[in-house]
């Protein structure tokens, strides 16, 4: 199988070419039971070498526990070598506290993802799971300005919606 070569795709209308396969974050919030940490940062930089170079993740995966992980366990890696995207506006596993899509709370979030991933920016910075949100008109006229802005800073290259 080291003969198979990975397939990249280019992603709408970015700059980015994405692996084929991406690596997901859930896991290493430990939304699936634990794991070791150490075996799981020689899987995610093992992927990294093998071409996968996607990796997404979430404030809400293990309350950044997996931005943590993922920060760490990508020490040393070249920035070019990975785009990684990650999330706002859902961040606890209790429901009454999980969602908040002020643009208070999403500015305040990427700067916590940025220190826990380590990182300067992030490629894509995602509204997670709108339709949680009380109005779309939130999600309108404060949410998407503020996310916009922090692309304006830099802190983001690229936006979406899940």
């Amino acid at each position: 199988m080291d003969n198979l070569e990975m397939q990249y795709r280019k992603l709408g209308d970015t700059d980015m070419r994405l692996s084929i396969i991406s690596l997901g974050g859930t896991g290493y919030g430990g939304l699936y039971g634990e794991y070791d940490e150490e075996e799981a940062a020689v899987t995610l930089r093992a992927a990294i070498d093998k071409g996968i170079n996607y990796i997404d993740t979430s404030p809400f995966y293990g309350e950044g526990r997996s931005e943590t992980f993922i920060g760490q366990a990508l020490k040393g890696v070249p920035r070019d070598k990975f785009y990684i995207g990650t999330k706002v506006g859902r961040y606890k596993w209790e429901v009454t506290q999980s969602f908040n899509f002020s643009a208070e709370r999403v500015t305040q979030s990427i700067e916590e993802s940025l220190q826990r991933l380590q990182l300067d920016y992030v490629d894509i910075l995602q509204v997670h799971d709108v339709e949680y949100a009380p109005s779309i008109d939130l999600i309108i006229n404060e949410t998407l300005p503020a996310v916009h802005k922090l692309k304006e800073k830099g802190l983001c290259r690229y936006i979406g919606i899940t």
